[in-house]
């Protein structure tokens, strides 16, 4: 059996997921990170993207998070979200309409609209639906 450690993904609303894993993969600011047991502690800034937490050589569980922070210590992994949802739970109508308005607002050149807010909504919409995306083309 690998070696495990305890991984809690909590966002702003409620504790997403807290277990034992053998891998917890992040998007950290500076590049995708991996975590097994054992790893150094440290500290990172996140941003939007997948969280993979491996907890079993048959059993990945991805997750969406909006940003935030990782902290690894010899406990265990703690990843702080302001938003996270487990792929499955991803409202793809949701996040579908949400790209829909971005990319309106994009399209609006009256110069009354915040482009880097609607950039930053488009990114967030098509990070959600790729996550879904990978989730079902996994299970299938």
């Amino acid at each position: 059996m690998a070696m495990t450690i305890h991984v809690d993904i909590v966002s702003a609303q409620a504790a997403i997921f807290s277990g034992a894993a053998e891998l917890v993969i992040a998007p950290a600011e500076m590049g995708e990170v991996g975590i097994a047991a054992r790893h150094a502690p440290f500290l990172a800034r996140l941003k939007p993207g997948e969280v993979r937490v491996k907890i079993s050589s048959t059993e990945i569980q991805p997750f969406y998070i909006s940003g935030g922070l990782i902290e690894v210590q010899p406990q265990g992994v703690t990843i702080l979200a302001d938003t996270a949802v487990r792929a499955k739970d991803i409202d793809e109508a949701a996040a579908l309409e949400a790209k829909r308005r971005a990319e309106e607002m994009l399209a609006d050149k009256s110069g009354k609209i915040d482009y880097a807010l609607a950039q930053a909504k488009l990114a967030e919409a098509l990070v959600q639906l790729r996550t879904l995306d990978k989730y079902r083309s996994h299970r299938a």
